[in-house]
């Protein structure tokens, strides 16, 4: 994959500054009229996986997608200013400047339009871990969880529906899971991660704070992210997309908290988009800084105020499925959402308990547009993730609520990427969900069944988990094929067999259904059959079905 606007960008020093106060600002340019880039040949800063995403979606190439032009950046470091991060969808520069003098000389250029402040230069002694307070809890012993494949992991992940989903054979292959997160120390070298290491499935990253793609260090919290997604030891732990491939994405600093940190969320979100991720999952949000000057207010909870939430909207507006935590402050006089949760295309996650009870730190809704916030729920209290010294743990946040929920997602996507969109799989999701008929502010739609929402995207429309089971042969009348689907709410064997007018069986077939899935058969080579009339029934625990077939002569 090219993508010459990062390697140029890259390639920039980072300039040091005697000052004792350099602040850090984004600055936002007119155009893109001169840049080198061409939306003609997209191949010079959009992978060919990132246009087969475009082109299964429908979605067309703009102005957006054009890099930023290098000349109008490198006239900003020219004035004196250390480059930080740039993005296209913004057109602008985010830099360090030592003194007032060089950021007005930078917004006197002509072709500069505005200035933000987003930061000031952070003090190294600080070393305050910000995810400590609830990134962690006890260490726990697997024999207090299911004895299946799954280990520690199974009730997060069934209580989704997502062992079902799994069994039917959707478990992340081919998809890119892009994980914005403050780093990812070891995961070249614990045990949960060899599959994905060894599976080639690990496609590379990068750090947007340190501007390096030294990967495997920094925060331990996103290493634990990941590790609900992407982990994979049989019979003790299993995360929700197992088999799916990762970028890994450093745009979080895990000591300090400025605006500039959603400067490099975008650009991560940028980064997966050239990359052709289908899903990003994001356990990061922005409420208050360390500087209250930078403070955001709920008004600005929208998701069209935010640059961090409208970036996250325009990654969705090129088909990626955007997944972010809701955030913990449900205890704490701000109580709501954060950015990029507001986002209107970003699938909020809030936190329930083992029970599906809601967990009182998690964030509430609705955003200030009043949009229902959060979306969605999943476990993210004594959620089990691997901690930072490799073992089996329970964690408590909407960080990890947030990938569970991500992983399942890219696992029904995976089973509809060739005919959907990504905001069909998100509706689907939320159409799954306990209390989509009744939605509030503290659960959102609630907890989804990623069973049910396969079935949802296939055009059925099943009003509860108990719906019945439905046989649907075609075509009917048949000549020398038909096919049939059954599907079926609960988990049980069934025997399909086609059967003459004198009760003689001609085929079967024997299966294992799964919970809340559909099983798709064919009988085939029936050229040879007499016209007439036969029967397809289907013996299943949960009853007998039929369904009443003619045969014809083949023309």
């Amino acid at each position: 994959m090219r993508y010459l606007a990062l390697i140029f960008i890259c390639s920039l020093p980072y300039l040091g500054f005697g000052q004792t106060s350099p602040k850090k600002y984004w600055f936002q340019f007119t155009d893109k009229d001169n840049t080198p880039y061409s939306l003609s040949q997209p191949l010079e800063f959009l992978s060919q996986r990132a246009l087969d995403r475009r082109e299964r979606q429908g979605i067309a190439l703009d102005e957006k997608d054009l890099p930023v032009d290098p000349a109008y950046i490198q006239a900003v470091l020219d004035e004196g200013a250390g480059y930080l991060v740039h993005s296209k969808w913004f057109n602008s520069v985010s830099v360090v400047v030592p003194n007032d003098d060089v950021r007005d000389s930078i917004l006197s250029l002509p072709f500069v339009v505005s200035a933000d402040p987003v930061g000031k230069r952070p003090d190294p002694s600080i070393t305050e871990n910000k995810f400590a307070p609830w990134a962690e809890a006890k260490s726990i012993t697997l024999d207090e969880f299911s004895e299946t494949d799954y280990g520690s992991t199974f009730n997060q992940i069934n209580m989704l529906g997502g062992v079902s989903l799994h069994n039917q054979g959707f478990r992340g292959e081919g998809m890119l899971i892009a994980v914005l997160d403050a780093g990812f120390p070891n995961v070249d070298q614990f045990p949960v991660f060899d599959s994905l290491i060894t599976d080639g499935r690990l496609l590379g990253g990068w750090d947007f704070v340190d501007q390096d793609n030294s990967i495997f260090e920094d925060n331990s919290h996103g290493q634990s992210v990941l590790s609900t997604m992407a982990g994979y030891i049989p019979g003790s732990f299993i995360g929700t997309a197992p088999k799916a491939s990762y970028l890994l994405l450093r745009t979080e600093d895990g000591n300090t908290e400025f605006p500039i940190e959603m400067d490099y969320w975008v650009a991560g979100a940028e980064y997966a988009d050239s990359a052709g991720a289908d899903v990003i999952n994001s356990s990061l949000g922005y409420t208050t800084f360390d500087g209250s000057m930078f403070d955001y207010e709920y008004a600005d909870m929208d998701g069209n105020t935010l640059r961090g939430s409208i970036g996250a909207d325009i990654a969705a507006s090129r088909g990626i499925l955007v997944v972010n935590s809701a955030g913990n402050s449900g205890d704490n006089p701000w109580q709501y959402i954060g950015a990029p949760a507001d986002g209107d295309s970003v699938l909020a996650v809030g936190a329930v308990r083992a029970d599906g009870e809601r967990v009182s730190f998690s964030s509430i809704g609705p955003s200030a547009d009043g949009d229902i916030k959060p979306n969605v729920c999943a476990q993210g209290f004594q959620a089990t993730i691997i901690n930072s010294g490799g073992s089996i743990a329970a964690g408590n946040g909407t960080s990890f609520a947030g990938p569970i929920m991500a992983g399942m997602a890219a696992c029904l996507f995976q089973a509809h990427r060739d005919s959907l969109t990504n905001m069909d799989v998100f509706h689907a999701i939320e159409r799954s969900a306990h209390k989509y008929n009744n939605p509030d502010h503290l659960y959102g739609y609630g907890i989804p069944n990623f069973a049910k929402a396969h079935l949802l995207l296939q055009g059925l429309n099943p009003a509860s988990e108990d719906f019945s089971e439905l046989l649907l042969p075609y075509p009917n009348p048949f000549s020398d094929s038909f096919t049939g689907t059954f599907y079926s709410a609960a988990r049980q064997e069934i025997l399909v067999r086609l059967v003459n007018n004198l009760g003689q069986e001609i085929k079967r077939i024997e299966v294992t259904m799964q919970p809340l899935s559909g099983f798709t058969f064919q009988f085939s080579d029936l050229q040879d059959l007499n016209e007439g009339i036969y029967t397809l029934h289907v013996d299943a625990d949960s009853g007998s079905y039929f369904k009443k077939l003619v045969k014809v002569r083949q023309d």
